[in-house]
């Protein structure tokens, strides 16, 4: 059974930092896009980042620069790193695996940040 665990949510003030990690019972993990996406409050669900099998990480103009997104194929993991985080970051954040190739699409049970001002 695929998992996606998602870990590292909870609180922080304005300015402050959180990790997020996603750890991912995948095999051939590197053939999967990996992503964070996030749904805020009465809002759709965002893309935050997204790495493609291994590749440069595109981020959203939201959280450009103020995000990074790694990736480690050896242990099968994603980490999502905020800093200078702000109010309108607030969301449920949920880790995202996606395979063209295989024909698979896994999401984590989503792990809450809230950014206090």
């Amino acid at each position: 059974q695929v998992q996606l665990v998602e870990s590292g949510g909870g609180l922080a003030h304005l300015g402050g930092s959180l990790r997020l990690s996603c750890e991912a019972s995948l095999s051939e993990f590197s053939l999967y896009n990996m992503a964070w996406y996030r749904q805020g409050p009465g809002k759709e669900r965002e893309l935050v980042a997204i790495n493609v099998r291994g590749g440069p990480t595109d981020y959203s103009e939201s959280v450009e620069g103020r995000f990074t997104m790694s990736r480690d194929n050896t242990k099968k993991t994603v980490s999502l790193q905020m800093n200078s985080l702000r109010p309108e970051d607030t969301a449920v954040y949920y880790c995202n695996a996606r395979s063209p190739i295989i024909g698979a699409d896994y999401w984590g049970q989503g792990t809450q940040v809230t950014v206090s001002s």
